[in-house]
């Protein structure tokens, strides 16, 4: 009985196996009937997308073809072309590649990969592509334009690195544009002309080539640290910092872009606090600020320029006129901008330097005929030239043009002591009269911001010829303010007589 049992088993066992491959096999065919209905259906909304433009859309069904029916070549070079349109050559030199492996005499596929290979400046396995091509189809207009062209690109190149031996630059970026733009994928011509424009200190222009060269390496941590340096020298604090990041992300570990780091982290804080705290006002700690970048930073021109010519605008608005005026002068020793010359100009104005204001004024007019700020200074520069030669209340009051209503009046009261006729007999008497006048009209003038703001724009308004409400006996009376001096108890007992 045992016998017939496990021989029952064994028979059974062979008959579960047999049933299951015969259930795979079935499961399998009709898994491959399915998958070239699908694969028809992605390459038919992959075309579709295509011609529309949508080259996104047409790849993500293209991968879906490539998955489907991974041996058929058209696949492959249908999506090729899609990764070309989109830039990205080497992804789509790698399906071309796979073409050719599945169909060696697939003569489009050969034919896109010579382009290619000439593209990224490959010049010798282009023009073995090339060679192959002619000799399958020596008619192809294609394939014999693209040879003539290689062997010009190898002259233009030892051509430019000739002038380079000779430091005839500006040729040499013209032979290099030449060569990029026919080799435009070849990122170490980008980086080549790049090295000529950092020799003529075309900074821009030589960012702009590095930039492109990082995008066509893969993991260029070399060209990050380089983009991120490049970007500091032209006083690009912020987007230095972001690519140096871009190359910590790479490798966390990099010495060169971690020191760079720390830096240009340091000096984009201490920048952006500066221009934060001019916008706001707050010009003490601007000033301070500023002389943090320079203390970080004092051999980049930019950012020293950046630096020195918020020192002359901050400076001047705290009330430092010397200090100002030596940042004024550092920040226009590296660049001219009448935007600096109208801030010194401001400054020599408060120092009550009229004639260097006009002068610098002029000077930012040279650089901008139509610069508002500068025809706007030199009226009122000229105005208060001519007001200085007549009565100038904060001299008279021995105060700063930047001072308080609270300090002007202390400032009054102190000048009303020590002048106040009482105090003097005779001819002094009368000296003493005429300064206790100018003093009193000192504090009407500067105790009232609209009579101020005229003064400081070299408005006199209790100047009768002014003609204004202030002016005469319709405006300002002077007497007035010795009653008012005498009010609370005061010990003098000046009067005034009229005849």
């Amino acid at each position: 009985m045992a016998m017939v049992i496990h021989s029952f088993l064994l028979n059974f066992r062979r008959i579960e196996k047999w049933f299951f491959i015969v259930l795979v096999q079935l499961m399998i065919t009709e898994s491959w009937g399915t998958s070239q209905d699908d694969v028809n259906k992605h390459l038919e909304m992959g075309r579709d997308l295509l011609s529309r433009g949508q080259l996104q859309d047409a790849l993500s069904h293209y991968h879906a073809a490539v998955e489907g029916d991974p041996n058929n070549h058209l696949t492959y070079f249908k999506r090729g072309t899609v990764y070309l349109a989109l830039g990205k050559s080497k992804v789509a030199l790698s399906d071309v590649d796979k073409v050719l492996e599945l169909k060696p005499d697939f003569i489009p596929a050969r034919l896109q990969r010579a382009n290619i290979l000439l593209k990224q400046g490959d010049l010798d396995e282009s023009q073995k592509e090339y060679e192959r091509v002619l000799l399958h189809d020596p008619e192809n207009e294609e394939a014999y334009n693209g040879h003539a062209r290689i062997y010009p690109i190898k002259e233009d190149i030892a051509r430019a690195k000739e002038l380079l031996r000779y430091h005839d630059y500006h040729n040499a970026i013209a032979v290099l544009g030449r060569v990029i733009e026919v080799c435009a994928w070849d990122p170490t011509l980008r980086e080549l002309r790049a090295d000529v424009y950092t020799s003529l200190e075309e900074m821009s222009l030589a960012i702009a080539d590095v930039r492109a060269a990082t995008r066509l390496r893969s993991d260029n941590t070399a060209g990050l640290h380089r983009l991120a340096k490049l970007l500091y020298q032209l006083g690009d604090a912020e987007s230095s910092l972001k690519e140096v990041r871009e190359c910590l992300k790479l490798d966390p570990d990099h010495k060169e872009c971690f020191t760079l780091y720390k830096q240009v982290k340091k000096l984009a804080k201490y920048l952006l606090e500066m221009e934060e705290a001019k916008s706001s006002k707050s010009y003490k700690e601007c000033s301070e600020s500023a002389k943090k970048v320079l203390k970080l930073e004092n051999k980049v021109e930019p950012i020293v320029f950046e630096a020195q010519s918020h020192l002359c605008k901050c400076l001047h608005e705290d009330g430092q006129i010397t200090a100002s005026l030596e940042a004024c002068g550092a920040a226009l020793a590296l660049r001219q901008t009448p935007d600096v010359y109208c801030d010194r100009a401001e400054a020599y104005i408060a120092g009550e330097m009229y004639d260097d204001a006009i002068h610098d004024y002029h000077r930012a007019l040279e650089i901008d005929s139509n610069f508002p700020r500068a025809k706007e200074g030199i009226q009122r520069a000229q105005k208060l030239q001519k007001q200085s030669e007549r009565r100038d209340y904060y001299k008279i009051l021995d105060v700063k043009r930047s001072a308080t209503k609270k300090e002007i009046i202390k400032a009054y009261r102190k000048a009303a002591q020590k002048w106040h006729p009482d105090n003097f007999q005779g001819d002094e008497k009368k000296i003493a009269e005429k300064r206790f006048i100018d003093i009193a009209a000192a504090k009407e003038v500067l105790t009232d911001p609209e009579k101020r703001q005229r003064f400081d724009n070299g408005e006199d308004p209790l100047d009768p010829e002014s003609g204004n409400q202030y002016g005469g006996a319709n405006g300002f009376n002077p007497f007035q303010h010795f009653h008012q001096f005498h009010q609370g108890g005061s010990p003098f007992q000046f009067k005034f007589h009229f005849n």
